[in-house]
């Protein structure tokens, strides 16, 4: 009798330290399993190349790039509700079988954002056997993989964000030069055109239904 409840407090204890664990990983896993990356990363691209210092906030960009996160996820969000976290409530499948089923809409969401050169990359950087099928990846191999990919997503497409940009300043530059203002700094003057230019384009509007559609 006493051993056996030992047993069931030993496994309540394990239960507590796994729930704390996942709970500790939640920050990593929305960061790293998701579309933040891509997003943070771009809107901090329109920031640096309109050159307004510290606006938008950080906390604006964090905010932002949080809600079109769960905005993008939210397909992945609610097949990942009704295929683990509900029935796990319900007593129907076990722990180990929600965290299965919670998996599986991340990976195939990670899978289809993610360059099979980089998937090649870490899979030999982990002296696997080549994988015949996605499932035979490990869901250690592949967040790496996914997160390279959308650095290289973001960095294309703040790229192209920065190329108008530099472009005025590269014209204020060279206007301010053939007028002999070489000691007045470009950027003064080039700011207020570039807020310009993004306002008259509706530039909010244009970067998040890219980055939106980007994941579809």
């Amino acid at each position: 009798m006493n051993f056996s409840l030992d047993l069931t407090q030993t496994g309540s204890v394990v239960q507590l330290l796994m729930l704390i664990t996942v709970l500790s990983l939640a920050p990593a896993i929305l960061v790293l399993m998701t579309s933040f990356v891509r997003i943070v990363v771009v809107l901090s691209f329109v920031r640096n190349a309109l050159g307004t210092q510290q606006l938008p906030p950080n906390q604006v960009i964090i905010g932002l790039s949080l809600f079109l996160t769960f905005f993008v996820m939210m397909p992945t969000f609610s097949e990942v509700n009704s295929t683990a976290l509900q029935p796990y409530l319900q007593n129907e499948i076990t722990r180990e079988q929600a965290l299965d089923n919670a998996e599986k809409p991340l990976r195939a969401f990670m899978f289809k954002q993610t360059r099979e050169k980089d998937l090649e990359l870490f899979v030999g950087l982990a002296n696997m056997e080549r994988p015949r099928t996605y499932s035979d990846i490990p869901t250690h191999v592949l967040i790496p993989a996914f997160v390279i990919s959308e650095l290289k997503t973001a960095f294309q497409m703040g790229f192209a964000i920065f190329i108008p940009f530099m472009i005025i300043d590269i014209i204020v530059a060279s206007t301010l030069m053939s007028m002999g203002m070489m000691m007045m700094p470009p950027m003064m003057i080039s700011l207020p055109f570039k807020i310009l230019l993004f306002v008259l384009v509706d530039g909010w509007h244009l970067v998040v239904e890219s980055l939106v559609t980007s994941f579809y």
